[in-house]
């Protein structure tokens, strides 16, 4: 039996060294550009995916609103800045 306190601290950093997996995989998208598909939108973004990933697994593909897309259609996004599960672009 492992104690509930070990066990957190395990999973923790394991969370910790994923996030850095995740930046440095999210960083090299940078100034590439990525086929999404957006989802939703949500205040003051609409949010996506690659056609490489699964919604509520991997990172999200954020997109100002002001670039006025419509959910369920697909659109050419240029990755201009990378975050530990979030990637932020603008159409291409």
């Amino acid at each position: 039996e492992i104690p509930d306190n070990v066990k957190e601290a395990r999973v923790s950093e394991l969370m910790e060294i994923q996030q850095e997996i995740s930046f440095s995989l999210n960083e090299s998208k940078i100034d590439k550009s990525h086929r999404i598909i957006v989802d939703r939108r949500e205040g003051e973004f609409f949010i996506g995916r690659t056609e490489h990933d699964s919604p509520e697994v991997d990172q999200e593909v954020l997109v100002p609103a002001e670039y006025n897309m419509v959910p369920g259609n697909f659109y050419d996004i240029r990755i201009t800045e990378a975050r530990e599960f979030d990637l932020y672009g603008k159409p291409v």
